[in-house]
């Protein structure tokens, strides 16, 4: 069984910065890609940004330049730095994670329990 654990929302200022840390635990064989995906009142999930267990990163064109994501093969945890927050950025934000928990099982479909982010003056 797996378990992805997040922390680091909260209430920010426009402007501001904010950091989401992600951990995975239980039976992991190999984790393939960690994500963060964001959904915000009325509107569906959408992709953030995604990076690969050899550093490959892809993000939204909403937030490149101001968000960056890092991740700790080792421990097993992904982060999400957000910098000059808008407004928009406001919603309850996801980790997502693609993980082989035995040599013939892989599932892309593991998810955090979401953070809330909002950014207000």
């Amino acid at each position: 069984q797996v378990q992805l654990v997040e922390s680091g929302g909260g209430l920010v200022q426009p402007g501001g910065s904010l950091r989401l840390s992600c951990a995975a635990s239980g039976s992991i064989f190999s984790i393939y890609a960690m994500g963060w995906y964001r959904q915000a009142p009325g509107n569906q999930r959408e992709l953030i940004a995604i990076i690969t267990s050899g550093g490959s990163t892809t993000y939204a064109d909403s937030v490149k330049g101001r968000f960056t994501i890092t991740r700790d093969n080792a421990k097993n945890t992904v982060s999400l730095q957000m910098s000059s927050l808008k407004p928009e950025d406001t919603a309850v934000y996801y980790c997502n994670a693609d993980i082989r928990t035995t040599l013939l099982v892989r599932k892309n479909d593991y998810w955090g329990q979401g953070t809330q982010v909002t950014v207000s003056s």
